[in-house]
């Protein structure tokens, strides 16, 4: 717009917000420095600008997208989300009045000054944990958490921002036919399986984030979207710089079930109480780092055994963290002795898989062969893994280490939901099978060998099952 002799006028929205200068642009719009004329702050405002050609349907659930950002922001009351002060509707575009955040994205501090300390990054994930909850307490699934949209300020305040493709759960409305709407590298497996975002999604995402800050890049990204997505269901994460409960928290968030995905509240609990130095019964917490081979203390309830199992998996770097609770040593009554299968082990035969059943119990010599769940069947297979996942050449870890790794993904998903029975512990005995030294696939390219872990169970009084008992949510 210009004024007399030809000055150029600033754009003033809704009579009251003065544009002052771009701040950046993408795929949904603009966003502007602002100056509110009536109450004299600056402000960011989103202006929603949709390429041309966007088909009328898609550009009017686009839009309003984009008012949802602006009403299930508003509606959160937490210092890490951005606050929305106004939606404007004028000369058919849509402007979003927001809180101005003067930061920088994670992504941009990373990719300025490399590896962010841990110290910094458990503190930005106890902050975007918080905002998380306020969020899911609320019923709103960001779905689209990533360091793009984490700003980080200098005082080290972090606002997470974007909401832009947030969804409440109770509002079918946006779900767009076939899409996945998110970063890839950000998607969690289950997204990437078809299955609605969720609150452990955006843990998940969550979990690839910090693993971004404190490890300098995102483990998953590859150079197109289908490896990336191949990556994130297939491969687990080497931690080299995350230690200790930092490195707990990221890989329980990352654990590829989300029926035994560490919660918000258990991850920043796990946070919380390491800064404070004292577990949730005021029993002082210690972290150490246990030599290979020593295996942890176990743990009953599900927040426990998720952490020990997230401090497993890192047994790769041969770091542990052990002692963060303090409770009666000894593995749980229904778990059995693991049992080894393969050349030179204890079952010469064993062809199971998750979720699949067999016709003998474990034992020495026994041949194990599958058997139809729905019919009479002895044992079944609630859950698996394979340690180092497609890693090139991994040598035999050691019976001991294996056994420990094994032993608590056992635990971990028994006494999560996927084993959906009361007095669990009375009913049912289990016991992870692992393969023998022999056995164990070094070189991953080989036709031959075996890498995979398995978790059995069976009723304590050796009856016949005719149903599957695990619940994996597939």
């Amino acid at each position: 717009m210009s004024g007399p002799q030809g000055v150029v006028q600033p754009r003033v929205i809704a009579g009251r917000y003065t544009l002052l200068a771009e701040l950046g642009r993408g795929g949904m719009g603009v966003v502007w420095r602002a100056q509110d004329d009536v109450i004299g702050r600056h402000v960011a405002i989103k202006e929603l600008h949709l390429p041309d050609g966007v088909p009328p349907e898609e550009r009017r659930v686009l839009e309003e997208r984009v008012l949802r950002e602006a009403r299930t922001a508003g509606r959160l009351n937490d210092p890490a989300v951005v606050t929305v002060f106004d939606v404007v509707a004028e000369h058919g575009l849509t402007y979003i009045v927001m809180e101005l955040v003067e930061a920088a994205t994670l992504s941009a501090i990373v990719a300025q000054r490399g590896p962010m300390p841990q110290e910094r990054v458990a503190a930005v994930a106890e902050q975007v944990l918080s905002a998380l909850e306020a969020a899911h307490a609320a019923g709103i699934v960001h779905r689209d958490v990533k360091p793009g949209n984490l700003m980080v300020r200098p005082d080290g305040r972090v606002k997470l921002t974007d909401f832009g493709i947030a969804q409440a759960v109770d509002d079918p409305r946006l779900t767009t036919s076939g899409s996945l709407i998110g970063s890839p590298a950000y998607l969690s497996p289950e997204r990437i399986q078809g299955h609605a975002a969720g609150p452990a999604s955006d843990l998940w995402a969550l979990g690839a984030t910090l693993c971004f800050a404190v490890e300098g890049y995102n483990p998953y990204e590859r150079s197109s979207t289908a490896s990336t997505l191949h990556a994130i269901m297939n491969e687990t994460p080497r931690l080299t710089r995350a230690q200790g409960v930092l490195a707990a928290v990221i890989s329980g968030l990352l654990v590829t079930d989300p029926a035994v995905r560490l919660s918000g509240a258990q991850a920043r609990s796990l946070l919380q109480h390491a800064n404070a130095g004292t577990p949730p019964n005021g029993t002082p917490a210690t972290v150490t780092y246990t030599p290979p081979g020593v295996r942890p203390a176990w743990r009953r309830n599900l927040l426990i055994a998720a952490a020990a199992f997230a401090a497993v998996l890192l047994f790769a770097a041969g770091i542990y963290v052990d002692r963060l609770f303090f409770g009666p040593p000894g593995p749980p009554e229904a778990m059995q002795p693991t049992v080894t299968y393969g050349t030179g082990g204890t079952l010469p035969e064993f062809t199971l898989s998750a979720r699949s059943c067999g016709d003998d119990f474990l034992g020495d010599t026994v041949r194990i062969s599958s058997a139809t769940c729905t019919d009479p069947h002895r044992i079944e297979v609630f859950a698996d893994a394979t340690p180092f996942g497609s890693a090139a050449t991994v040598p035999h870890p050691g019976a001991q280490r294996l056994a420990s790794y094994a032993e608590n993904l056992c635990t971990m998903y028994f006494t999560s939901g996927v084993v959906p029975v009361e007095n669990k512990d009375e009913v049912f005995r289990y016991a992870a099978v692992v393969p023998s030294q022999a056995e164990w696939k070094t070189d991953y390219s080989a036709s031959d060998g075996e890498r995979d872990v398995y978790c059995v169970l069976w009723r304590t009084d050796h009856a016949e099952m005719d149903a599957l008992v695990a619940d994996t949510g597939k």
